[in-house]
């Protein structure tokens, strides 16, 4: 409620009070990384009348059926929730209009299709694990690490046709450590994501906000692309430099994991430190002590494995795995 004051001819004032009805926001995704924006948004006091997640699937042993950690975040805070199996759905589509959303927004979730994307009066809003134009696709914080990039940031922008490409709203950058893995990123994303949403939501509610074109000034060969991680993008190619190979391994950290084969199992290096110098032998042989270091020589020097998995074990230091692993 806001209280406007006019002055009438007779000095005295009179009072409107006028009610501003906040906006609707209808907010899609589905995992963990999402949650937290979720989450900013409804500390910061806005009225989501819907929540879009995923269906609930089933998984573990048992295959009993798990929710989405964005739907397990709905349902403690008493938000509506639906999980369409297809976004083109007469029903679903017709929900979703009874919701007269004002505002989309769009954090780790499926692509939309325009019917939907276009829905709102205001549109809807992407949050996005790069900085545009930079990194478009399903991974760029996996890209961003295996790439060596010393900074990443977050976007967010305006959905339309081609994905990604949006018209830009906000920024923010942050640095990449040396040795930062792909799910340290993550966790450091998602927060700063989540402040940068609630500054978009702001400044569109009250018209400060206005979008840009993403700029065009890249050159083709210039713009990084952040495609879907398959199983040949994480396997370890050895004779490549020990930057390359380090960089793979935190890039894949914790998921889905870079690889290389022992005696015809699959072991998965999560954590590595690197050692540029000459080798003693040739690259993708392996020097230990059978007590306290594990490491595989490269291209100019050797990668250190600091926590590891074989397959069948559970993940661990190398030095618990070599108290348990005899090499042949």
């Amino acid at each position: 409620m806001i209280e406007v004051k006019l002055k009438e001819k007779e000095n005295k004032a009179t009072t409107f009070n006028i009610t501003l009805t906040p906006l609707r926001i209808v907010f899609m995704g589905t995992p963990e990384f999402a949650v937290a924006s979720l989450d900013a948004l409804v500390k910061a006091g806005y009225n989501i009348v819907g929540v879009i997640t995923a269906p609930d699937k089933p998984a573990g042993r048992g295959m009993t059926l798990q929710q989405s950690a964005v739907k397990k975040y709905a349902v403690e805070h008493n938000l509506k929730v639906l999980q369409p199996e297809k976004l083109k759905n007469p029903e679903f589509l017709a929900e979703l209009k009874s919701l007269n959303a004002d505002l989309q927004i769009v954090v780790a979730f499926r692509m939309l299709p325009e019917v939907v994307w276009n829905m709102p009066r205001m549109g809807s809003v992407n949050l996005h694990g790069s900085l545009l134009p930079q990194y478009r696709g399903a991974a760029p914080i996996n890209w961003a690490v295996i790439n060596g990039e010393k900074e990443t940031g977050v976007t967010t922008f305006k959905l339309k046709h081609e994905i990604d490409t949006g018209d830009i709203l906000l920024q923010q950058s942050f640095a990449i450590g040396e040795n930062d893995t792909a799910g340290e990123v993550h966790d450091t994303m998602k927060e700063i994501g989540a402040e940068l949403l609630v500054k978009t939501v702001k400044g569109l509610a009250d018209g400060t906000l206005t979008d840009r074109p993403q700029t065009t000034n890249h050159q083709p060969q210039t713009l990084l692309h952040a495609p879907k991680i398959f199983t040949e993008t994480c396997k370890i190619d050895f004779n490549k430099s020990v930057n390359e190979v380090h960089n793979l391994i935190r890039g894949l950290s914790p998921f889905p994991g870079a690889f290389t084969k022992q005696e015809r199992k699959t072991l998965k290096i999560y954590k590595s430190e690197k050692q540029i110098t000459a080798l003693k032998t040739t690259t993708g042989n392996y020097e230990t002590d059978g007590k306290t270091f594990l490491k595989f020589a490269c291209a100019n020097g050797y990668i250190e494995v600091k926590e590891l998995q074989l397959e069948g074990k559970k993940k661990m230091t190398v030095e618990d795995f070599l108290r348990g692993y005899r090499f042949t």
